[in-house]
């Protein structure tokens, strides 16, 4: 098959390098997507930290980062759906009465 499409063996060098992290998706949804979530967050903490030099610091300021998200974030999508949908509600009834006409 390689010989008929040379394209593949750049694949099957990857696959046979990846395949049990590959086929783990597959089999329990395992990804990195976690780890990579932190990793960004680590890169922000080291480009925000101008003044921090010691690991320790650059540590605490990145679990104080990571363990503060879920105080940050109060909603969740639904919630908000919903106060966003109240609001439109009072607006539009708010814009009804000013436009209504006057009734005489």
């Amino acid at each position: 098959m390689v010989d008929e499409f040379p394209e593949l063996e750049a694949f099957l060098l990857t696959f046979d390098r990846w395949d049990e992290e590959i086929l783990n998706y597959f089999d329990a949804r395992q990804t990195s997507g976690p780890v990579e979530g932190i990793n960004n967050k680590a890169r922000v903490v080291l480009k925000r930290a101008y003044g921090l030099k010691s690991a320790d610091s650059l540590w605490t300021r990145l679990i104080l980062d990571l363990n503060r998200a879920k105080e940050i974030v109060l909603y969740t999508i639904g919630q908000i759906q919903e106060l966003v949908a109240a609001l439109i509600q009072e607006l539009v009834a708010a814009f009804r009465r000013l436009f209504a006409p006057a009734s005489t």
